[in-house]
């Protein structure tokens, strides 16, 4: 027994294989450490110096139906059979990307419209025949503003009555805003 004990109590004196790479894990992880506060520090002076930094847009892109040269406005009319020509500006602060136009029937009065004048509306229907109508238009990379000018023809032979002309302009960050306009097609 006099001897187990003194073999335990010399054990505890000598620091043990795992106890020295303990320690040394320890230093290493401190220079680690810090090397890698350092690299943080100077990557963040670096970035926070920049006078290029990109900005990001958080802008949405814009539609002026309210200049004089733009057509269709709110409760326009519109006649079968003749064409007519959608004029509408658009802009954006960084880019513009591209402009959709919809005209679809309202005959069942729903609403999308983003205009506050309200119009004479027909009475509610069942479409027969109706105008359907959604056109594309690219535009050029670069532009911040552009004026939509389209040809659009009305065929002769499509239901009368009320409808929506909706118009899409996307930017180049992806940003969208929808102008609703109600028409009436005669």
């Amino acid at each position: 027994m006099h001897l187990r004990n003194s073999f335990r109590q010399g054990m505890m004196d000598v620091p043990s294989a795992h106890q020295k790479h303990k320690n040394i894990t320890m230093k290493q992880q401190t220079k680690m450490l810090s090397a890698l506060f350092a690299i943080l520090g100077a990557a963040f002076l670096m970035t926070g110096c920049s006078k290029n930094k990109a900005s990001i847009d958080t802008e949405y892109p814009t539609i002026d139906v309210t200049s004089s040269a733009a057509f269709p406005k709110q409760c326009s009319e519109l006649v079968r059979g003749q064409k007519f020509t959608a004029t509408i500006l658009v802009a954006d602060n960084a880019e513009l990307g591209s402009v959709s136009i919809d005209i679809h029937h309202n005959f069942d009065h729903h609403s999308h419209s983003t205009e506050v004048e309200e119009c004479n509306m027909g009475p509610v229907k069942t479409p027969a025949k109706p105008l359907l109508l959604v056109k594309s238009i690219p535009i050029a990379s670069g532009n911040k503003s552009y004026t939509v000018s389209e040809e659009i023809e009305i065929p002769a032979d499509v239901d009368p009555g009320d409808y929506h002309f909706m118009i899409r302009v996307t930017d180049k960050e992806g940003w969208q805003t929808l102008k609703g306009l109600s028409i009436k097609i005669n």
